[in-house]
């Protein structure tokens, strides 16, 4: 049999395909980054935004004992709290706004006309949320430990699966939030209002009761629960179970839910005025 005329294994086509489209999510993931770094006032506010409220909670009560979570300090429920306090504005507040910004200049309608595969671009984005939350998290995780000697995750396997969870939920809500935006003027109002209200309900600053009225309404969103998740390795009690499956569950929940949304609504040219 002639050779040119042998056609390449499925598998071994298969695996090129992978290879390539690795390279361009890969690729796409370096510009996301160069462009987030390139701007060191919004990466510093970004990133800094929740060390200033970590440092300023500690020096006001960080030392003061939390009876409704078994008597351990107050900045050992902070740390955690900010960490995933971290990654929900990275992956909902910063994505909403930005992504509604590129739409009303058409950044995105030129992304949408070029070559690259918009599967692509959204995998990207979710990995640039990603790495930036953990930089964050470990910036905030290296704080604690030094600074006021915060005890470190029991079961680092347990902490990473919920900032994997929460990334995942809080951008498809992110997403999903971003349609229902009409211009880039009010992108910043919606998405702030909307954020901190639920995390003033749901016990950033301070532990919510179990049982409290504040805890029950929370409980129907998702970010309470991503604190909850994200403290659980922290909790040094014995037999407390470092992952809080619970809470994952829910997360999961409500990211399909902002998943589905973000299918149905999204789109990539402005809004007509």
């Amino acid at each position: 049999m002639n050779a040119g005329l042998v056609r390449p294994e499925p598998a071994a086509a298969g695996l090129r395909q992978a290879a390539r489209d690795l390279l361009l999510v890969a690729r796409q993931l370096y510009y996301e980054q160069i462009s987030f770094w390139r701007n060191p006032v919004g990466a510093v506010f970004s990133v800094g935004f929740s060390v200033v409220f970590l440092v300023l909670l500690a020096a006001a009560g960080g030392t003061t004992k939390v009876a409704s979570l078994g008597g351990i300090r107050a900045i050992q429920y902070y740390v955690p709290s900010f960490c995933a306090y971290g990654v929900m504005s990275m992956c909902f507040n910063t994505i909403a706004i930005v992504l509604v910004v590129r739409r009303e200049t058409r950044l995105l309608k030129r992304l949408r006309l070029s070559p690259l595969p918009t599967w692509v671009i959204f995998v990207a984005t979710v990995l640039h949320a990603l790495v930036i939350s953990l930089v964050e998290v470990a910036v905030l995780l290296v704080i604690g430990r030094l600074a006021f000697d915060v005890q470190l995750p029991k079961d680092p396997i347990a902490l990473v699966l919920a900032l994997v969870v929460g990334v995942a939920c809080f951008t498809a809500l992110g997403v999903a939030v971003s349609t229902a935006i009409p211009n880039q003027e009010s992108a910043g109002p919606i998405v702030s209002v909307m954020f901190f209200v639920l995390l003033f309900v749901s016990g950033l600053w301070y532990p919510l009761p179990p049982r409290s009225l504040m805890a029950s309404v929370s409980d129907w969103f998702p970010v309470r629960h991503m604190i909850t998740a994200v403290f659980a390795p922290f909790d040094q009690h014995p037999g407390v179970a470092p992952i809080r499956w619970g809470d994952l569950l829910v997360m999961a929940i409500w990211g399909s839910a902002g998943a589905l949304v973000a299918v149905r609504r999204f789109r990539w040219e402005p809004r007509r005025r």
